[in-house]
């Protein structure tokens, strides 16, 4: 059986260097080996095939049978590693909360123990007529949430 560890250093070899980092290997019981990787201005199919290539050069198929798909994270699908939430600081993003609540907000900051987004909240000041939006900075851990993604606009 192939071992992700094994499959992550080779992948970190082929990130030696360049600006692509890793978001997430996977190897399930029957051999499929899946790695996922991204970079700030987007992934290019030819980086997919070299580092495919790559993977293969490292490990033999004479002693395993492996099936290998190599891939970028999906734009629309959620955020796995602090790097991803770092490349989206500016954009709008979608955070669904453990309890349920769906906020949506620019990425404002992005640390190791927990990430700001910036939604915009319905005031009415004393003495107004009517309401007016005000943005209100939300600090979240990772932890409280079940995911952050980018929110695809089409405006």
């Amino acid at each position: 059986m192939i071992e992700k560890t094994t499959v992550c250093q080779i992948v970190d070899e082929w990130l030696q260097g360049k600006d692509y980092f890793l978001v997430e290997v996977t190897v399930s019981p029957d051999e499929r080996i899946v790695v996922e990787i991204d970079h700030k201005d987007g992934v290019w199919i030819e980086d997919c095939v070299d580092l495919s290539r790559y993977i293969e050069s490292r490990l033999d198929r004479n002693k395993e049978d492996y099936e290998l798909e190599v891939g970028s994270a999906g734009i629309g699908q959620p955020f796995k590693v602090l790097q991803q939430y770092i490349n989206h600081i500016g954009n709008e993003v979608e955070v669904l909360t453990r309890d349920g609540r769906k906020l949506c907000g620019v990425l404002k900051d992005a640390a190791e123990e927990n990430f700001t987004v910036t939604v915009q909240k319905k005031v009415k000041p004393e003495g107004a007529k009517r309401p007016h939006m005000e943005p209100e900075d939300i600090t979240l851990g990772y932890e409280d949430i079940n995911y952050t993604k980018y929110l695809i606009s089409f405006k």
